[in-house]
């Protein structure tokens, strides 16, 4: 009984470090313009000047249309793949997850790059093909297109997981008991798996909603910007507005939280819970003769996902010169040369070390804060809920100020700022979404008479969590931290800002070499951050499989 009553104000003490601070401070900021000045005065006076604002309204709109376009095209591809994955016995399915992974580890303004220097007049496609699609790529449809890409593993991971856990098995006896496949697959298959969907399109929708860089990249010469782009905008342009970012960050807030509240009011009285504790290995079953057209399916999202801006990165890490084009010639190892140094090296360590630090303590905080929201009745839970996952509706820029305009106070005893941990603090606030969201869906379809039978054997609280839910919640968990390892070890706009001196990271460096005009040495680091991200990432999951967890 005690232990249920200190799980909430713990998870509650977590979020308040890590999200409410800073997050509160953005709010402070809006409402009092002078807070930076140390001044309380005039609050809410800048509210009126920002939302009159003619270009708000289509700010707005662009940003909802990005949203909900990359939503659509990502349930349209993550799904079906998933499910295949999930549920059938796909050739090389092993293969394909992990080439859907790349996507994940590759920073999103480096795709954007990588696809730039493909489909651009007189890229890499128009010398190999001899024609290219700058038309298509620098437009809403081109922006959403790499977006969908970028995001596409959040879906695809969470519906083949959430399929082979629960699905195929219960879909057998509903066959057994007469059903067709496709009835099994609507009654039975789909229902369980609804949460998981649910969250991952959530968590696409807040992606898609606060990326900056891709955006930015192709969309805003064609006079197409949205809510972040604006923001970006009031951080970098004289003068400085930082209360006007504020409420403009406070609008995607509303955003979020939208969407947040359109997904429960969809999932009500739609969720469904299972009865067994057994984490039996999913019994997948053979496609027959679509055995081969579902593994060229997944060869072709592969190589738009995957292969397309690996190529192209990695043809310009490769190249001596931008204007020697694909040649022979202009093949050369000197751009790697130049990045062998410890200043590279030292940049990559630093990511990795605080990729794991920022997954650790997301997945510990996160399956905490799923099980008050989900397996308790504490007051609050809503808020809970709601609270863990704001961060991922705010920009990265908007977290960062945040975090120097609380940690930067005088009356704080001691202070992370201007330390690595400044950092470590970022990270979580902005990717304590995902193990949330995971894990959640996963406790939804776990009955409470799991718990509630291994309390009657004498088990308390902690064991009953650590014994019967945690090996239950594992290949949930385990995915979510290791997208949030993914993306933390490529994290920039937070990094940018907050990054104390002698401090660099893999997202640092290779945007000071694009600042510098060495876009070679930016894409080879690129390829060794790729390289040592996805190697770590696939070491981990080969050892999860190994003890039945993935």
């Amino acid at each position: 009984m005690r232990s249920n009553s200190l799980l909430p104000g713990v998870a509650v003490a977590a979020l308040a470090l890590l999200v409410a601070l800073p997050l509160g401070f953005v709010v402070l900021e809006a409402v009092f313009p002078a807070l930076a000045q140390g001044s309380l005065a005039g609050p809410f006076t800048h509210f009126a000047k920002t939302l009159a604002d003619p270009a708000l309204p289509e700010l707005t709109a662009n940003t909802l249309r990005l949203g909900t376009g990359v939503v659509l095209c990502a349930a349209l591809a993550g799904i079906p793949l998933g499910a295949l994955r999930g549920l059938f016995d796909v050739p090389g399915a092993r293969l394909w997850d992990a080439l859907l992974l790349v996507p994940f580890m590759i920073p999103p303004y480096i795709a954007a790059l990588g696809w730039i220097m493909l489909l651009q007049p007189r890229g890499y496609a128009q010398q190999l093909l001899g024609a290219n699609a700058a038309g298509f790529l620098f437009s809403l449809h081109g922006v959403v297109f790499v977006m969908t890409l970028n995001v596409l593993p959040v879906v695809y991971f969470a519906v083949s997981r959430s399929m082979a856990a629960t699905g195929s098995r219960l879909a057998e006896v509903g066959q057994v008991c007469g059903a067709g496949p496709w009835r099994c697959f609507w009654r039975i298959t789909l229902p369980l798996t609804a949460p998981g969907i649910a969250a991952s399109l959530l968590l696409v929708f807040a992606m898609a909603i606060e990326e900056y860089g891709t955006p930015a990249a192709l969309a805003a010469n064609s006079g197409f910007f949205v809510l972040v782009t604006g923001i970006e905008r009031r951080f970098s342009e004289w003068p400085i507005d930082l209360p006007g970012a504020s409420i403009l960050s406070l609008i995607l807030v509303g955003l979020a939280v939208a969407a947040f509240v359109l997904q429960r009011v969809m999932l009500r009285g739609h969720a469904f819970e299972t009865m067994t504790g057994k984490p039996a290995r999913p019994g997948r079953r053979s496609l027959g003769a679509w055995r081969w057209p579902a593994a060229a399916l997944f060869a072709v999202v592969c190589l738009a996902s995957t292969f397309a801006p690996l190529f192209a990165v990695l043809a310009t890490a490769l190249s001596r010169t931008l204007s020697g084009g694909l040649a022979i010639a202009n093949l050369s190892l000197v751009h790697f040369e130049a990045i062998a140094g410890g200043d590279a090296l030292q940049a990559l360590s630093t990511s990795l070390a605080l990729g794991v630090g920022a997954a650790v303590v997301t997945g510990l905080v996160g399956m905490l804060v799923a099980y008050c929201v989900v397996k308790t009745r504490a007051r609050g839970r809503a808020m809970l809920d709601v609270l863990s996952m704001l961060p991922n509706t705010m920009p990265g820029v908007v977290v960062g100020v945040g975090l120097i305009l609380a940690w930067n106070q005088p009356f704080w005893p001691a202070t992370p700022y201007d330390t690595w941990g400044i950092l470590l603090l970022a990270y979580c606030c902005l990717l304590m979404p995902y193990p949330v969201r995971y894990t959640q869906a996963a406790l939804m379809q776990i009955g409470d008479s799991l718990e509630a039978a291994a309390r009657v054997h004498g088990a308390g609280g902690a064991t009953a969590m650590m014994r019967v839910l945690l090996p239950l919640l594992a290949p949930s968990l385990a995915a979510a931290m290791l997208l949030v390892f993914a993306v933390a070890s490529r994290e920039l706009v937070a990094s940018l800002l907050l990054a104390p001196t002698g401090v660099q990271t893999v997202a640092l460096f290779i945007w000071r070499q694009f600042e510098q005009g060495s876009v070679g040495q930016g894409m080879a680091m690129s390829v060794v951050t790729v390289v040592a991200t996805t190697a770590l990432t696939g070491t981990a999951i080969g050892l999860l499989r190994r003890r039945g967890l993935a």
